[in-house]
C-alpha cells in the first residue's frame, strides 16, 4: 500500500465536517448555489472589524526592516507583549511576554501543546462531544485518547472525569465555548474540576495538565462571560486563535498561553518554542504578528451572531426540534429525532440542507448547524427543515 495503514484508516474516520462541506459544493454546482443550504464548516461570515484592514493596509504599506523575515520562534516580542498586557487583563493572573508564544492558530497550538507533554502512550481525556480532529491531534504526538461523556445539557460529568483519570492521565483537554454544542462551562464547574485535578495530581503524585482550546471565547451571548482557567487552575495551558474572534481563519495566527506558576513552567516553555519549529510550523505569519498586536481587544460584532442564533432557533423550535440553545460559538447541536443522526442528515440533504451528523463529534442522536451564515440562507431552509422532520415524526 502507497501510504500508511494507520493514515488509511485514519482516512475512513475522517472529517464528517470537510465530507459535508464537498457534498454541499457538489450540489451547489448542480442546483446552483443560492438553491443550497450549507451549515456545515464554522466558516465566519461576519466580517472582520474595520481596525483589522486599516492596521492591514497600514502595516503592508510601511518600510519595516525585514518585514517577511524570520523572527524568533516564540513570535515578535512586541507581539507578545502586547497580547499578555491584554490577557492580563482578562484572566486573573499576571503574565509576561515569555508565557505567550505565538502559533499558527488554534490548531498548531494544540499540536505544540500536545506534542510537548506526551510520552508515548499517556492518556489525555477529551469530553464528547468534541472538535473531530482532537483524537487525531493526541495521536500525532503519542499519546492515547479517553473520551468522556459530558452530561445531557452538555455541561461537566465531574464524576465521570474522575472515573477516567488513571495513572496513565497527562492532561484533559476542555473547549470552551464548545464545538459542537455551543456550551460554556461556568465558572463553578472550572473551580470544581481544578479541585479535582488538584486532588487526583497528589493521590497520584504526578501532574495532571488542564489544556484549554478556547478560538471561540470572545463570542458570547447573553451577558455571560467564559471563565478563566488560568485563574483556576495552577498547571494549565490555553490554546487559541483569531480565527473567530477577528474572522480571520484563513491567516492562521494564535497564541499559546501558560500559567505563570505553571510546574516545571521552563522546561514545558522551551518545549513548546522547540515543537513550534520542529512540527514544521517554524513560527506564526509574520505579517499578521505585527498587525495582531495592534489589535488587542477588537473583535467581530457579536450581535450578528447572537441574532442568527436567535433566527434559527425560533424556526427551528416552531418545526418541532429539540436542543439546548446555544451560549456561545455558532453552533446549534441539536437532537436527531431518529437515533440513526446520518440517516437524518442524508434526508435533510434531500432537501439540499447540510449538516453535520453528532456522531463524526463522538455523539451520535444528534446533528450540528453552522449558524455563520447568511440570514437568507437560515429562513430559506426552513421549510425543508420542517418537511423533514415532518417525515420522522
Amino acid at each position: 500500500m502507497a501510504i500508511s495503514s494507520k493514515i488509511q484508516g485514519f482516512i475512513s474516520q475522517s472529517s464528517w465536517i470537510r465530507r459535508m462541506f464537498e457534498e454541499g459544493d457538489h450540489l451547489k454546482r448542480q442546483y446552483g448555489a443560492e438553491n443550497v443550504f450549507d451549515f456545515s464548516l464554522g466558516n465566519p461570515n461576519v466580517a472582520p472589524p474595520l481596525l483589522f484592514k486599516e492596521w492591514l493596509r497600514r502595516i503592508a504599506s510601511e518600510e519595516i526592516p525585514n518585514k517577511h523575515g524570520y523572527m524568533p520562534n516564540a513570535g515578535y516580542t512586541e507581539t507578545r507583549e502586547a497580547v499578555a498586557a491584554y490577557q492580563s487583563s482578562l484572566r486573573g493572573v499576571t503574565l509576561s511576554y515569555q508565557q505567550i508564544i505565538m502559533t499558527c492558530g488554534a490548531g498548531g497550538a494544540l499540536n505544540v501543546i500536545l506534542k510537548s507533554l506526551l510520552d508515548q502512550g499517556d492518556e489525555v481525556i477529551i469530553l464528547t462531544p468534541f472538535f473531530v480532529e482532537y483524537c487525531f491531534y493526541v495521536d500525532n504526538a503519542g499519546g492515547t485518547a479517553k473520551l468522556v461523556k459530558t452530561k445531557e445539557d452538555f455541561s461537566l460529568d465531574l464524576e465521570a472525569i474522575g472515573h477516567a483519570i488513571t495513572g496513565k492521565t497527562k492532561a484533559i483537554l476542555i473547549n470552551s465555548p464548545n464545538n459542537p454544542t455551543g456550551k460554556v462551562y461556568d465558572s463553578q464547574s472550572i473551580n470544581a474540576l481544578a479541585e479535582l485535578l488538584r486532588e487526583r495530581s497528589r493521590a497520584l503524585g504526578k501532574d495532571i495538565y488542564l489544556v484549554s482550546d478556547e478560538p471561540y471565547v470572545d463570542i458570547v451571548y447573553d451577558g455571560l462571560k467564559a471563565p478563566s482557567i488560568l485563574a483556576a487552575y495552577q498547571n494549565s495551558i490555553v490554546a487559541t486563535s483569531y480565527s473567530k474572534s477577528l474572522s480571520l481563519p484563513g491567516e492562521r495566527i494564535g497564541y499559546i498561553a501558560v500559567h505563570p506558576q505553571l510546574r516545571d513552567g521552563e522546561a514545558i516553555l522551551d518545549a513548546l518554542i522547540l515543537c513550534n519549529r520542529i512540527l514544521g510550523f517554524i513560527n506564526a505569519p509574520a505579517l499578521m504578528q505585527r498587525v495582531i498586536a495592534k489589535l488587542q481587544g477588537a473583535r467581530v460584532a457579536v450581535e450578528e451572531y447572537a441574532r442568527k442564533r436567535d433566527l434559527l432557533c425560533s424556526g427551528l423550535a416552531a418545526c418541532g426540534y429539540k436542543f439546548n440553545k446555544p451560549e456561545g460559538a455558532f453552533y446549534l447541536f441539536p437532537r436527531s429525532p431518529v437515533p440513526d443522526d446520518v440517516s437524518f442528515v442524508k434526508a435533510l440533504l434531500e432537501e439540499k440542507i447540510i449538516t453535520v451528523p453528532g456522531s463524526g463529534f463522538g455523539c451520535p442522536g444528534f446533528f450540528r448547524i453552522s449558524y455563520c451564515v447568511e440570514d437568507e440562507t437560515i429562513m430559506k431552509a426552513m421549510a425543508g427543515f420542517a418537511k423533514v422532520m415532518k417525515h420522522f415524526q
